[in-house]
């Protein structure tokens, strides 16, 4: 049994004489017939009733012909894997991240990468969140890894990939005895990161929020543009900052910093994002996938911080 000789059997099927399936593959008639009548010797059953008008499907041809269409379909959908993986031979993967993004996964990520397909280009763009929503939205970046929630439309969104809660930290071990309200954070001398997106970032929009819903402000001491910066602020005694655990003890603050949940819990979750209206390309896909299993070590990793 063959494919080929599938192929036969369902256009003989599809197309109800031995004449016009023969004229459909392109081949005699005579050659046709061989094979259909190869197939059914090879099942040991008669699949078509021949009449002189039209050709009609045996019990036996019935009960075939699902089976038929499904190993067709399973050889095309190879095929489609092989070309894809063909196409990484060449051509370019687009993709954004958050911020912070290279202190944790960035490098080895691209070195995973340009093992794997040493033919392919990279452009990795790390922004803000809010920025790397926006350029998958108009189409700049093919997809990208964002902190949720994000506000641009016509995008699809994953599954939450990554989650890790915010905290509130501190050199004075007083001031970092009790998750903090945000009305603690209202009255607090804050050092506020971010500075450049304010209220386009997703963990600020939750806290302004959450201000506005008690009757508050926050008016941060100092706004920076990096965590890490703000982490050393908070370390020299400026002010206190807000941050997740993994960040502060990759980046070497554990020690020096003390650090509590807010009160309710605000997390910095992460999914991959991408235009609604664009297939990714298979260079996408495939670093996609590896940041995937990037982000499983690091949850692994940080989990019991």
């Amino acid at each position: 049994m063959t494919l080929k000789q599938m192929r036969f059997f369902l256009a003989a099927m599809e197309q109800g004489t031995l004449t016009r399936a023969a004229e459909a593959m392109g081949v005699s008639q005579s050659n046709f017939s061989e094979q259909v009548i190869r197939l059914e010797e090879a099942l040991g059953a008669t699949l078509f009733i021949r009449t002189n008008r039209a050709l009609e499907l045996t019990e036996a041809g019935r009960n075939f012909a699902p089976h038929a269409r499904a190993s067709l379909e399973a050889l095309q959908q190879g095929e489609r894997a092989v070309q894809d993986l063909r196409g990484l031979a060449g051509g370019i993967a687009s993709f954004g991240t958050f911020g912070s993004a290279h202190h944790y996964f960035l490098r080895a990520l691209i070195r995973d990468f340009r093992q794997a397909y040493p033919g392919m280009r990279l452009r990795l763009v790390g922004n803000n969140s809010a920025e790397v929503a926006h350029d998958v939205s108009e189409g700049r970046l093919e997809a990208g890894l964002v902190m949720l929630p994000v506000q641009e439309r016509n995008l699809i969104v994953s599954e939450p990939v990554w989650s890790t809660p915010v905290g509130y930290l501190s050199v004075v071990p007083a001031r970092a005895q009790a998750p903090k309200t945000i009305l603690d954070l209202a009255r607090a001398p804050l050092i506020m990161t971010e500075a450049r997106w304010g209220r386009g970032d997703p963990v600020r929009r939750i806290l302004n929020e959450r201000a506005r819903a008690a009757g508050v402000a926050l008016h941060p001491l100092v706004e920076v543009e990096h965590q890490i910066t703000g982490l050393e602020l908070a370390r020299d005694g400026i002010g206190d900052v807000l941050a997740t655990r993994p960040i502060v003890h990759h980046l070497g603050f554990g020690d020096s910093l003390h650090w509590v949940p807010l009160e309710p819990p605000i997390f910095e979750t992460f999914a991959f994002i991408q235009n609604r209206d664009v297939t990714l390309s298979p260079a996408t896909r495939a670093l996609k996938e590896l940041l995937r299993q990037h982000l499983a070590r690091i949850q692994t990793r940080y989990q019991d911080l």
